[in-house]
């Protein structure tokens, strides 16, 4: 009886994802393409922006310009209080975007030897499965992410989340840590840009060639004006998550290129977060969402895994992470990881980290620093 309960609502997960019904098009939502088809608008750099540019010694046109390029430590933003990402217009054109590499933060030995915690034994691999197409009738709130890294351009996946200082009109993602902040010894990434329902229509490389606009981004590009992350990943985040990967989570405000409307109002949908952080044997099976980038896949297609979680210990000074079995690999970072809660589907975790040879994926408890985060991000710039 427990099994069956279980697997009716894995399927409710699974429906709720696919717009099979009118009940699972509520859970998660649908959404259909806008006219403009995320056409690019006008915009100029807000003076505040301007003004924190300058305080660092910035001049905003070089910014503009491509001075956005010189990763100088002494450049690099790094404080909390430093981010700024104005907007290029351009920049991120269908190329450009397709060319980005995947950031990754791969499980090492040396973490692995310095857990003092508890920690299930490795999961099972379990295959991702490519989402239903088109993506905006079935995970409507998924999205992928792009920014820039000294190394270059590189991106994450993200999710569409509501804002509870301003229901129906979110302008909230969620994400990893890792994928705007280099963590400890680094600063803030650049040009951090979101767009929804990325290649709606799951079309190959070929198919691809020479794609319009519409036909990437069918929302628009969504441009990060402020990010926050834990200032425990700003501390102590590493190449292999290290001390900050139990909080490798980030939450964004964004605004659109174009047009007037939320992110929530023009896809049509936003998931809640579960900050209630379970268990891993209380809190069901989970399935995680996200756009893999390093090979066997190519960033092109949405995948997704859904696994009863297990726990995974970094330090007994460190939350205890969830783990599933997961094929994903670089690029599903900062993909949200759902579960379904009294018949509703919400977030509850972040793919973080994982192992060299991608068989699991591990993601962050979302307890109550997480939704001081959140809520901070809400109450400070949700009105904009």
């Amino acid at each position: 009886m427990a099994a069956t309960a279980l697997a009716a609502a894995l399927a409710l997960t699974a429906t709720a994802c696919n717009g099979a019904d009118e009940a699972s098009d509520k859970a998660v939502g649908t959404a259909s393409p806008s006219e403009d088809g995320g056409g690019n608008g006008d915009l100029q750099i807000p003076a505040d922006l301007a003004d924190r540019l300058k305080e660092h010694g910035i001049d905003v046109d070089d910014w503009k310009d491509g001075g956005w390029k010189n990763w100088d430590k002494d450049q690099w933003l790094s404080e909390a209080k430093d981010f700024v990402n104005p907007v290029i217009e351009g920049l991120w054109k269908p190329e450009r975007m397709k060319s980005a590499k995947a950031a990754e933060k791969t499980y090492s030995t040396k973490d692995a030897a310095a857990d003092q915690g508890v920690s299930d034994p490795d999961p099972a691999p379990v295959e991702a499965t490519a989402e239903k197409t088109p993506y905006h009738a079935n995970a409507a709130p998924v999205g992928k992410i792009f920014f820039d890294t000294p190394e270059g351009a590189a991106v994450c996946s993200g999710t569409v989340v509501t804002d509870v200082n301003h229901p129906g009109k979110s302008n909230l993602v969620w994400t990893a840590g890792h994928c705007v902040h280099a963590g400890s010894g680094g600063g803030w990434y650049r040009n951090i840009m979101f767009v929804p329902a990325y290649n709606d229509y799951g079309r190959s490389e070929a198919e691809l060639t020479n794609a319009n606009a519409t036909q990437i981004a069918p929302y628009g590009q969504w441009w990060a004006d402020w990010a926050s992350t834990s200032s425990q990943w700003i501390e102590g985040g590493s190449e292999t998550g290290g001390a900050g990967a139990a909080y490798d989570y980030s939450v964004l405000h964004v605004k659109p290129e174009s047009g007037a409307k939320s992110l929530e109002e023009t896809v049509g949908a936003a998931l809640d977060i579960d900050f209630s952080a379970p268990s891993a044997t209380e809190s069901g099976r989970m399935g995680a969402w996200g756009y893999p980038q390093a090979a066997p896949y190519n960033g092109l297609k949405m995948f997704k895994c859904l696994d009863q979680p297990g726990r995974l210990s970094l330090s007994a000074a460190l939350p205890t992470m969830y783990r599933i079995g997961c094929t994903m690999t670089g690029g599903s970072s900062g993909g949200g990881w759902f579960r379904v809660v009294d018949g509703e589907t919400k977030l509850v975790s972040n793919t973080s980290i994982g192992p060299a040879d991608n068989t699991w994926l591990a993601g962050p408890q979302l307890g109550a620093t997480a939704e001081a985060l959140y809520e901070n991000m809400s109450n400070t710039y949700g009105g904009r």
